[in-house]
């Protein structure tokens, strides 16, 4: 009887190691080791839109009027993350010398360049907003009261480091930012 209970004692130890855990890694703050965000295509549109509506939600309790999506703004940002991870940095000119201006130009937006927000991160899009919220340079771009449209794009390495691309544009003639 005994020889049964410790076969199966230690075949339930077995078993037990063989399971997946749960635990999440603790950091020395003793908050728990971020989880590395991948994001599949399939999620293009669920991001775009949560993003929006993050964006909107902020907006609307500012005193701003909501922005929509725009398909031509969201392409220049597009663009504009992949080729940020070709250089391996963020930063608002193209490898060709493009600034925000040209890039929405080129993909033939007809308003104006209200600004543009980039981050290169293994943060999830809200996490990143929350970033930029807290900086008064691109929390303006975000709020300014100027903008009608968002562009917002990302390109995701294999490691899983993401360039965030926010472009923000607006109704009215020419490409004059009113801020960067």
């Amino acid at each position: 009887m005994i020889r049964l209970s410790s076969l199966f004692l230690v075949l339930s130890l077995v078993l037990a190691a063989c399971a997946p855990s749960n635990r999440q890694t603790i950091g020395s703050d003793g908050k728990p080791l971020p989880q590395l965000y991948r994001i599949s295509r399939s999620d293009t549109g669920k991001i775009q839109f949560r993003m929006l509506d993050a964006v909107n939600a902020l907006r609307g309790a500012n005193g701003q009027a909501p922005v929509e999506l725009d398909p031509k703004l969201t392409a220049a940002a597009a663009t504009h993350s992949r080729d940020m991870s070709n250089q391996n940095r963020p930063w608002h000119f193209g490898s060709d010398g493009s600034s925000p201006i040209e890039r929405v130009q080129r993909v033939g937006y007809p308003g104006m360049l209200v600004g543009e927000n980039i981050s290169e991160t293994y943060e999830t899009e809200l996490e990143t907003l929350a970033a930029w919220m807290e900086k008064p340079d691109t929390r303006r771009v975000i709020l300014s009261p100027k903008a009608s449209q968002m562009g917002f794009s990302w390109y995701q390495e294999s490691n899983g480091k993401i360039w965030w691309t926010m472009i923000m544009g607006g109704s009215g003639s020419g490409s004059v930012p009113t801020a960067f």
